[in-house]
Formats: C-alpha cells, sequence, structure tokens
C-alpha cells in the first residue's frame, strides 16, 4: 500500500513538472474545460436561483391556498367557453363563507393595475389588490412597520392602503411611508402597513413587493364598479387538509352559485400544484438545454485534453523507455499520465468555478442566482472525471510501450 502511495505522489510530482514545462500548451489546453466548467456551473447556480426564488414566491402566496376564480390558471378549454361564464360576485364569496366548514381564512380579491404615485414620483401599471381585513389570514406577511387594515376599515371602504417593499424603494427613498399619503390614480390612500420583502420576481406583478392592497369597497368605488369578476383566497387549516378542502369548495361554491347537478362548474379551483407543475415542465427544459450545452462544452474540453496527452506522451516516448528499462510498473506509468490529464483539468475547472461565481454575482442583478456547496463539489467531480476519462487511452498507450521500442524513439 505505501509503494502504491508512493508511485501515486511520484506520478503526481512528475505532472506537475510537465505542466510547468509547458505552460502555454497546458494554458490552451484548459480553456475547454473551463468553459465547461464555467458552463456547468453557471447552469447549476441559475437552476438553484431560480427554484429558490420560486419557493419564497410560493411561501409568500402561501403553500395551504386554493384560488376560486372565473379563470382557470392552465386550462386546454377554449378561451371564449370561459370568457362566458358568469362573473363570480361580492354574493357568491358571502353564501360560500357562510356554508363552508374546512377553512382558517376566506377573503374576495379584486385586481386593478393604476398608476401609484408620491410627490412626484410614480410606478405606472401597479397591481392594487382590494379585499377584505381577512386577507392577511391567507397570507404570510410579515410587517416592517404598520398593520393591516382593519374590519371597520374594510367594511367602510376607507381610504387606506398598505404597501409592498418595491412600492416603498421605489417612491419612498428616505422617507418613512408610514401615515403618508400615496395616489392611486389620482385617489389619495393614507398608508396603514408597510410589507417586508415576500415574494419573488418570478411572480411578476403578482410579487407581494409590487403591490399596494386597499379595502376592496375602495376598490369598487374608484376602479372596478361591480362590472367585475372576483376572486376568493381560501386558505386551508393545513396543507395536508388542501384537497379536502378544495373539494368542500366545490361543492359549496356550485351551491352558491345555483348550479344544477348536471351543469357544468362555472367557475375554476386554482391551486400551487398547477403552477409547480408548470414551473417544472419549463425548468426541465431550461435543464435539458443547459445539459446538451454544458455536455458539448466538456465533450470539446475533453477530446482537447486527449489530443494533447497523445502529444506529451509522443514527446516523452525516451523517458518512457528509460524508466520502464530502471523497474517503473505499466500502472506507474498509467498514474502518472492519468494524473497529468487530471491536475490539467483540476486546474481549468478551479478557473471556470472560480469564473462562473464572478459572472453569477452579475448575473443576480437581472436573475436570482445562488453559489452552493453542491455546486463547487459537482464542478471539481467533473473536472477530474473528465481528466481521467479523456487521458485514459493517452494513458494506457504510455503504459503497455515496449521499452525497448520506445529508447530506440528518435
Amino acid at each position: 500500500m505505501n509503494r502504491y502511495w508512493f508511485e501515486l505522489k511520484e506520478g503526481v510530482l512528475f505532472s506537475l513538472k510537465a505542466i510547468k514545462a509547458n505552460k502555454a500548451r497546458s494554458m490552451l489546453t484548459t480553456l475547454g474545460i473551463v468553459i465547461g466548467i464555467c458552463s456547468v456551473a453557471l447552469m447549476a447556480t441559475a437552476i438553484k436561483g431560480i427554484d429558490r426564488a420560486f419557493e419564497q414566491g410560493i411561501s409568500a402566496l402561501g403553500a395551504d391556498n386554493l384560488w376560486i376564480d372565473k379563470w382557470p390558471w392552465f386550462t386546454d378549454e377554449e378561451w371564449w367557453k370561459i370568457r362566458n361564464r358568469r362573473n363570480l360576485t361580492m354574493e357568491n364569496y358571502e353564501k360560500y363563507k357562510s356554508l363552508a366548514k374546512k377553512p382558517l381564512a376566506v377573503a374576495p380579491t379584486l385586481w386593478s393595475s393604476c398608476k401609484v404615485q408620491y410627490n412626484g414620483h410614480y410606478i405606472e401599471d401597479t397591481l392594487v389588490t382590494g379585499s377584505t381585513a381577512d386577507y392577511v389570514k391567507t397570507t404570510n406577511f410579515d410587517f416592517a412597520q404598520g398593520r393591516f387594515y382593519s374590519e371597520i376599515e374594510a367594511d367602510g371602504a376607507r381610504d387606506v392602503a398598505v404597501v409592498g417593499n418595491d412600492i416603498v424603494e421605489n417612491l419612498f427613498k428616505h422617507i418613512n411611508p408610514l401615515d403618508q399619503y400615496i395616489e392611486v390614480d389620482r385617489i389619495k390612500f393614507k398608508i396603514v402597513g408597510v410589507l417586508k420583502k415576500q415574494g419573488s420576481n418570478l411572480l411578476g406583478d403578482f410579487n407581494p413587493d409590487k403591490q399596494v392592497y386597499i379595502p376592496i369597497g375602495a376598490s369598487i368605488k374608484y376602479y372596478t364598479g361591480h362590472r367585475r369578476s372576483i376572486a376568493i383566497v381560501v386558505r386551508a387549516k393545513s396543507t395536508a387538509q388542501v384537497k379536502e378542502t378544495a373539494e368542500e369548495a366545490e361543492e359549496m361554491m356550485r351551491r352558491a352559485r345555483g348550479l344544477k347537478y348536471n351543469q357544468e362548474n362555472d367557475f375554476s379551483i386554482n391551486q400551487q400544484e398547477g403552477l409547480m407543475r408548470n414551473y417544472n415542465q419549463t425548468v426541465g427544459v431550461i435543464k435539458l438545454v443547459g445539459l446538451f450545452i454544458t455536455g458539448l462544452s466538456l465533450l470539446v474540453g475533453a477530446i482537447g485534453i486527449m489530443n494533447i496527452m497523445f502529444v506529451s506522451v509522443k514527446e516523452r516516448t525516451r523517458e518512457i523507455g528509460i524508466r520502464k528499462a530502471i523497474g517503473a510498473k505499466k500502472r506507474t506509468i498509467l498514474s502518472q499520465f492519468l494524473a497529468e490529464a487530471a491536475l490539467i483539468c483540476l486546474i481549468g475547472g478551479m478557473i471556470g468555478l472560480t469564473l462562473a461565481i464572478v459572472l453569477s454575482m452579475g448575473i443576480n442583478k437581472f436573475l436570482p442566482t445562488s453559489v452552493q456547496m453542491d455546486t463547487v463539489f459537482l464542478a471539481i467531480t467533473i473536472s477530474i472525471l473528465t481528466g481521467i476519462i479523456s487521458g485514459f487511452v493517452p494513458a494506457y498507450t504510455a503504459a503497455k510501450m515496449d521499452p525497448v521500442d520506445a529508447l530506440r524513439y528518435e
């Protein structure tokens, strides 16, 4: 065993000397591996970051929530059939709320797209969500300041608002937003609550950080009237009870809508399961494309390593012959050249990994990225394996050389 480790150590030292003696060639050889490992690491950090951001966004929406709506999130049904459904009304909400026994909390929602401004600063097309005081019970909101509007404020359709983190950052640079008045399409609302950062940019306009929350009565009064369909947010008592809460919701909504037994549902019950399925399909395609690109980069790098190792074996044929003539075994020669290929790939991998981490910091400003230890381990493992696989044939060629023929080589 000691002899084996001694031979391995000697092989590594010989490899380091060979790499040092051919710096330019070694640098050019590692270029393909640098690009390949950089691609692998960037893809891994991007996928991890997107997954993390999506989970964060889902958490902000509530993992145990259902959304009863006129519109399904994902469907193959004809658009015109869904459009012709009756709107969900506040009366439907009140009836459902009185009948349902399973939910922890129920709240109506009504969305508007408005211009929000304060002291000359403004944000166009901001999502303004109207709801009742129970809406906060359907969320996982944390407050930086203040509170959610009260039941009295909601029932009285008071001009009060709760704002997300991004609204504050864009409109109130160095001003405390609490108790200030913002204009929502020229109607003034007093800010009673400010949310901590909650969601993810992957949720788009539905990210709580980008929204303004007002009483649903104010939303109807100023922006939508009674012509728009509401949606009903239903929170189950636990994630284990989501399915039975959804089953009850379907039955109670049919009763609230006055549907007969032979009539189809004219509403949809949306769950995060559908959102997750669609997300996984999209990310799955991205992963496949990423794997193909990174695999191609690594293949090019591996071919480059193999070619250079064949050149190295040819150049050092007499050296191999001398070593074998004085007793070096096949495994010693094999391990030396494998170690050299693995070291070249490892050096290239470390450079590629460093480059990927630096690039991911820049990309993080536009897309979420996350550098984790398993990404580092993956990059190092792939580097070493690529070196061993691409260097095996040249190393085996060197190991099986006849010492007499090798010594005659000019």
